[in-house]
């Protein structure tokens, strides 16, 4: 991707507080990154555009002095109109709030996937928790076998260099010897690349048993403020992050923000707006 002078983060937003959480996460990364907010509503019909208008208008006016917010409404559904949004406007991050079991349109698990898979552009999805005024001073990465799962250590770099952050790998224990060497090979490319970045990194070797949950559990422990995975939604033959794995993770009982970022062309991906 070629660097791009204006920088900028969509926030899908239904006037519920976990949406204006998602927008507060937003609009602390944008201070750091020197991006503008471009703040989307979906509507179902045209004649519930008004009220959106004035409830948008409302939610940038509260914001105005913190930094620079555009409000949009789009009339569609937030499957399709927020990844097409996020693809027509350039965006390199989205933040979504998500409400656990119910919600907007029911923005949770599978429908939270399905809105995350019809995009390109990574998500932060956040729950209720707020973000520290540092932001994201604790971030873990979980690296499994999938060859993907190497492309998110570039976004999850470039957060950690605005904020400053702690990156912890955590990777599943294998019993076969060659997976094990596969293992300890991603161990030492993590570790590697986060050094070479100035990062400090720590590594942790789980069971690969219940392997979502104890990435949850390494995250509680350390009380970090990001977790960070790949979408792998689909045929999994080496990894252990599943469908079922990643909604665990997005609407984890902690609460604690996911960044997951869909697989795409080419070796580790790439970031405009961490560039």
């Amino acid at each position: 991707m070629l660097l791009m002078e204006k920088k900028t983060i969509i926030v899908p937003h239904d006037f519920t507080p976990v949406a204006e959480n998602a927008l507060n996460h937003a609009i602390n990364t944008a201070k750091r990154t020197g991006a503008e907010i471009l703040l989307l509503h979906v509507v179902a019909k045209e004649k519930a555009v008004g009220e959106a208008e004035e409830k948008l208008k409302a939610v940038v006016e509260q914001h105005k002095q913190e930094i620079k917010i555009t409000s949009f409404i789009r009339v569609g559904n937030i499957f399709d109109d927020i990844g097409d949004f996020a693809s027509e406007n350039h965006a390199e991050l989205i933040f979504m709030g998500t409400h656990g079991q119910t919600g907007w349109q029911h923005i949770t698990g599978s429908h939270a996937l399905k809105v995350i898979t019809h995009s390109t552009v990574p998500f932060i999805v956040v729950q209720e928790k707020p973000i520290k005024e540092t932001g994201y001073d604790d971030i873990v990465v979980p690296l499994d076998l999938n060859k993907e799962t190497k492309q998110k250590l570039a976004y999850v770099a470039n957060i950690a260099t605005y904020f400053k952050s702690r990156v912890h790998v955590i990777t599943p224990d294998e019993s076969d010897e060659f997976l094990r060497h596969q293992v300890k090979a991603n161990i030492q490319f993590a570790v590697r690349f986060f050094h070479e970045r100035g990062i400090d990194v720590t590594t942790k070797v789980v069971p690969t048993s219940g392997f979502d949950k104890e990435v949850v559990k390494h995250a509680v422990s350390l009380d970090a403020d990001l977790i960070a995975i790949m979408n792998l939604n689909r045929n999994n033959m080496l990894g252990v992050i599943t469908a079922n794995h990643e909604q665990y993770i997005l609407t984890n009982d902690a609460q604690i923000p996911t960044l997951i970022v869909n697989p795409v062309a080419g070796k580790y991906g790439s970031s405009v707006l961490f560039s």
